[in-house]
């Protein structure tokens, strides 16, 4: 980053580190490592976490446990409201106890999407949508009044109303940063740190197409991230899946996806991180890659992340996001060696590697 950038910024230093080492990770361990180095503190995050990241592949690690902070919470709005019911019951606990039911909030950011809401009781009419959506009010003014309160009282909750859009395109378009740009205690300075997620929805996983990693948990996982609690992971196992050529002229994403699903079934990666690279990376548009990474579950993988690129960031720009945070985006991505550069993907070494060659992919 620029000199002035420098001073307005704070982050993480990756450039302090070896750089052999360094070059030879996969990007999912990179942001791993680097989520550790930001909460060390020799208690919940030691100097054994660090060093065994940066030798993840050692055999003697397999079963040893990182504990990971993810930067934000998605909620699908059925599955999530119990999370904000709990926070709602906490401040009524403090008021019983004499306390400031005030000073109960989420640590971390919570994002819920009202979605698969609306329902079809009137058609054939222009009024039907607007007939359909009032019909849904009346039907869920009292969830949706207590989501307003929470917007409107909790700090950190941000809800999406009905009638907006399915929770994970409403990630991809809308809340999915790339990068945080965080107030820190100095009023002229802010942390920059990569975007993660855990959802309430296993599709969560539609979200590393954008390069930034996040996968479904349960509720109460969902609830101990929003209160500042960490997740324990086991070392991952990486699977990376070297892309070449590009899809022929009338295949379509689903049969990419079908194809890819059969392979990596056949592989077995269950309770594996996938990562894509390779040449046929920049043949796929984003469309692509987030059909891909959404049928994680249906492969078995804990996530299925594509690595932030031009592409990636040219998508960002497009729908919409500030011109000054997308240049943030860049800089902060390029500076930390988490933008996808093809010239240095060979070097990294994953845990087991397929091959899958795009133009081979045929109608299913």
């Amino acid at each position: 980053m620029s000199e002035k950038r420098q001073q307005q910024f704070e982050s993480v230093d990756m450039n302090s580190l070896d750089q052999a080492t360094l070059s030879k990770l996969p990007m999912t361990i990179k942001i791993f490592l680097e989520n550790c180095l930001r909460h060390f503190d020799e208690q919940t995050v030691k100097q054994k976490h660090i060093d065994m990241l940066l030798d993840w592949n050692n055999p003697k690690y397999q079963d040893s446990e990182i504990p990971f902070f993810p930067a934000r919470v998605l909620l699908q709005d059925l599955s999530g409201i119990p999370l904000i019911v709990d926070l709602a019951a906490m401040r009524d606990v403090m008021a019983d106890w004499g306390g400031d039911p005030l000073k109960i909030n989420p640590l971390k950011p919570i994002e819920a999407v009202i979605d698969h809401s609306i329902m079809v009781d009137y058609y054939g009419s222009s009024q039907s949508h607007d007939l359909n959506k009032q019909k849904d009010y009346e039907r869920n003014m009292e969830r949706y009044q207590f989501f307003k309160w929470a917007q409107q009282s909790l700090q950190n909750v941000r809800i999406v109303p009905p009638d907006t859009g399915i929770v994970h395109q409403i990630n991809i378009e809308y809340l999915a940063r790339g990068v945080f740009v965080e107030k820190t205690d100095d009023p002229e300075k802010f942390a920059l740190y990569p975007d993660t997620v855990v959802g309430t929805d296993s599709h969560t996983t539609m979200v590393n197409g954008l390069g930034i990693l996040g996968w479904g948990v349960g509720g109460i996982e969902a609830e101990a991230v929003a209160l500042g609690q960490p997740i324990p992971l086991t070392i991952p196992k990486v699977v990376g899946v070297r892309l070449t050529g590009a899809l022929q002229p009338g295949v379509t994403a689903t049969d990419l996806v079908l194809t890819l699903t059969a392979q990596l079934r056949a592989h077995g990666v269950v309770g594996k991180f996938v990562e894509f690279f390779g040449p046929g990376l920049k043949s796929l548009s984003i469309a692509d890659r987030v059909t891909v990474a959404n049928m994680s579950p249906e492969f078995g993988s804990t996530s299925a992340l594509f690595p932030f690129d031009a592409k990636t960031l040219s998508y960002f720009k497009l729908t919409g996001r500030h011109p000054a945070h997308c240049q943030i985006i860049e800089e902060y991505l390029k500076d930390h060696h988490l933008f996808y550069m093809e010239q240095s993907a060979n070097q990294v070494a994953f845990t087991e590697e397929l091959t899958c060659d795009l133009s081979a992919i045929e109608p299913c």
